[in-house]
């Protein structure tokens, strides 16, 4: 396949767009505090880039069914994950579960 040079900032400016309209949309819909996580908080971008987000917000559905919320009323433009915990899962798993801890070490706040 042949190399496409620059393609990199493209797909970059793509997702920071996308990441400013979530940032936007997102606290009329619930979210108390969103961080962004994974390659572009920590800046590698590449054409599989997407945005992972971890979301703070109240809510009585099971976890893996938590981001369904976020996918069906966003409508994400690009490849977007979110990771939905409730306050208190958060606290109580912010030293412990991988992700969480990632988020406090390389993490970006976007929201709270």
């Amino acid at each position: 396949m042949p190399m496409m040079y620059g393609f990199a900032g493209q797909r970059k400016q793509m997702l920071e767009s996308e990441l400013e309209r979530l940032r936007i949309e997102m606290p009329p819909l619930g979210a108390m505090r969103v961080a962004l996580t994974g390659d572009l908080a920590v800046g590698r971008v590449t054409p599989e880039t997407a945005l992972e987000l971890v979301v703070v917000q109240v809510t009585d559905e099971k976890f893996h069914r938590r981001s369904d919320f976020w996918v069906t009323h966003l409508r994400p433009r690009l490849d977007t994950s979110f990771f939905v915990y409730t306050p208190e899962e958060y606290e109580e798993l912010v030293e412990t579960d991988p992700l969480l801890v990632a988020v406090e070490r390389d993490g970006e706040v976007i929201i709270g």
